[in-house]
C-alpha cells in the first residue's frame, strides 16, 4: 500500500468566505472520486483545520501500490478536479508519499 499526503495552503487574495467555499469544493471534488478509480482504497480530505495549523487542507489517499500512484496522478476524474478547483486556488502545495 500506498500513502499519498498533500498540504495546501489557499491563496491570500480569497476573502474567508471564498476559502471555506473552495475547501467545501474541494473536499467533496476529491472524495467523489472514491470507488471512480482502479487502486484507490481509500481518500479523505481535511478541511477543518485548528487556528495553530499552517495549512488549509489536507488530502490523505491510500492506493494499492505505487503503479496505482502513478496511474491516479494522470486519471481524468483526478485531473479535472485538480486542474479546476485545486491550481487555480492554491497557493502551495507540499507532498509526501510513502509506502506503508
Amino acid at each position: 500500500m500506498v500513502k499519498h499526503i498533500i498540504l495546501w495552503q489557499l491563496k491570500d487574495e480569497l476573502s474567508d468566505q471564498q476559502k471555506s467555499q473552495i475547501r467545501s469544493e474541494i473536499k467533496k471534488g476529491l472524495e467523489d472520486l472514491a470507488g471512480r478509480i482502479d487502486g484507490l482504497v481509500e481518500i479523505h480530505v481535511q478541511d477543518k483545520c485548528l487556528p495553530s495549523s499552517n495549512a488549509d487542507l489536507m488530502l490523505e489517499v491510500t492506493l494499492s501500490d505505487q503503479k496505482a500512484l502513478e496511474a491516479y496522478a494522470v486519471n481524468p476524474l483526478h485531473v479535472r478536479v485538480k486542474d479546476s478547483l485545486i491550481a487555480p486556488n492554491v497557493k502551495s502545495r507540499v507532498c509526501i508519499d510513502y509506502e506503508v
